[in-house]
C-alpha cells in the first residue's frame, strides 16, 4: 500500500513532491508505473482543488525509482483515457472534466448500470444478491451510523458490485474507466445536500427489486438512481465551470 504526502505540483503553489514506493519488477515498470499514477490520480479528489494540479514527471521517476522513460509512457496511456492532458511548454497536468462531460458521463453509466441490473435479476443467485444488501448493515432507515468517507466508499463499491453481476465481460470492460472518472465526483458529490440520505434509500429500493427478480423496476430504478446523479450536478455543480 502506497503512503502519499502532498503528490502533486500545483500551479500557483511551485513544486511538492509525490512519496510512492520504488518498483521493483524491471519487467513491468510501464504498467506499474501506469497503477501507481493512476491510482494517487483516482486519490486526489480533484474536485476539491483549488487550482491546476500539474505532474513532474522527473520528480515522478525519481520517486518510482525508474528511468523516465515508463513514466512518460504510462503518461501517454493516462492522456488517451482522459485522465491528464499535456499543454506544450508548460507541462503535464491531471483533467477536470467540465460539467458537460460529467453529465454525459453519468448519463452513459446509466444506461450501462441498468442493464447489468436486469441481467442480475435474470442470472444472478439468491446469495449474490444478498451480498449487496451486507453492505448496508450500518445504516438503518436510511440513516447514516458511519463516516460519511465509508459511506463513499461502499457507495463506490455497491455501483462497481451492480456491474460485476451483471456477469457481461464487454459491460464491465466498457465500465471500467468510465467509472474511474466518476468515483472522484461520486465522491465530492456525496456529501452535498441530503444526498447521503436519498442514495442509501435508493440502494435499499433497489436491493429489494432486486430479490424480488422484478425485472423492469430493478432496470428502471437503477436508471433513476444515476440520472438523479446527473441532475444534481447540473443545478449544483458550479465548480466544475
Amino acid at each position: 500500500m502506497m503512503s502519499f504526502e502532498t503528490p502533486f505540483r500545483r500551479v500557483s503553489t511551485g513544486a511538492s513532491k509525490l512519496s510512492v514506493a520504488p518498483l521493483e519488477d524491471t519487467s513491468t515498470f510501464k504498467n506499474r508505473a501506469y497503477s501507481a499514477l493512476k491510482e494517487v490520480i483516482v486519490s486526489l479528489n480533484i474536485y476539491d482543488q483549488p487550482h491546476e494540479v500539474r505532474l513532474d514527471e522527473r520528480q515522478l521517476a525519481q520517486s518510482l525509482g525508474v528511468s523516465r522513460t515508463p513514466v512518460r509512457e504510462a503518461m501517454a496511456q493516462l492522456e488517451r483515457e482522459g485522465f491528464v492532458h499535456s499543454v506544450p511548454r508548460r507541462g503535464i497536468y491531471v483533467v477536470r472534466k467540465t460539467k458537460r462531460e460529467v453529465i454525459e458521463m453519468i448519463q452513459v453509466w446509466a444506461a450501462l448500470e441498468s442493464l447489468a441490473a436486469r441481467l442480475i435479476t435474470q442470472q444472478s443467485s439468491d446469495a449474490e444478491i444478498g451480498r449487496l444488501r451486507e453492505m448496508f448493515t450500518t445504516f438503518e432507515d436510511g440513516r447514516l451510523h458511519a463516516k460519511l468517507d465509508e459511506y463513499s466508499e461502499i457507495n463506490i463499491e455497491f455501483h462497481q458490485a451492480i456491474i460485476a453481476m451483471g456477469g457481461n465481460g464487454i459491460l464491465v470492460n466498457l465500465a471500467e474507466n468510465l467509472f474511474t472518472h466518476m468515483r472522484m465526483i461520486r465522491r465530492k458529490t456525496i456529501g452535498e445536500n441530503d444526498r447521503v440520505e436519498r442514495s442509501i434509500e435508493d440502494h435499499l429500493a433497489i436491493i429489494q427489486a432486486l430479490e424480488a427478480r422484478d425485472t423492469e423496476r430493478a432496470e428502471l430504478l437503477v436508471r433513476n438512481h444515476a440520472l438523479g446523479l446527473a441532475e444534481h450536478v447540473a443545478r449544483n455543480a458550479n465548480y466544475l465551470e
